[in-house]
């Protein structure tokens, strides 16, 4: 597991796209389509890349919508690791369901 969080998609949205190019957030968001709220809270780090989002910010700076969800996976997964369940048991060949 990584030792640093990786960073927000949102965060990265906003300090080498939206800040830039000099525009507000409420600009932004009507370009992309979507609420000021949506996008506040996405460049706040309060909520996640959806995969729509993804779409139109991978349409608005000319990237792949795919290189955006993959930085959200690789946070979800970070976030998730750190909260590993212990109460898991590893499958073995006895405990296998034979068809």
């Amino acid at each position: 597991m990584r030792n640093r969080k990786p960073t927000h998609p949102g965060e990265i949205l906003f300090e080498d796209v939206i800040k830039p190019l000099g525009i507000t957030i409420t600009e932004a968001a009507k370009d992309l389509g979507v609420s000021r709220k949506t996008l506040s809270g996405l460049v706040n780090g309060r909520c996640a890349l959806s995969p729509d989002l993804a779409i139109r910010v991978g349409k608005a700076t000319n990237t792949s919508p795919e290189s955006w969800l993959a930085m959200q996976t690789k946070l979800d997964l970070w976030n998730a690791l750190k909260k590993e369940p212990k109460d898991v048991i590893r499958f073995s060949e006895s405990t296998a369901v034979s068809e």
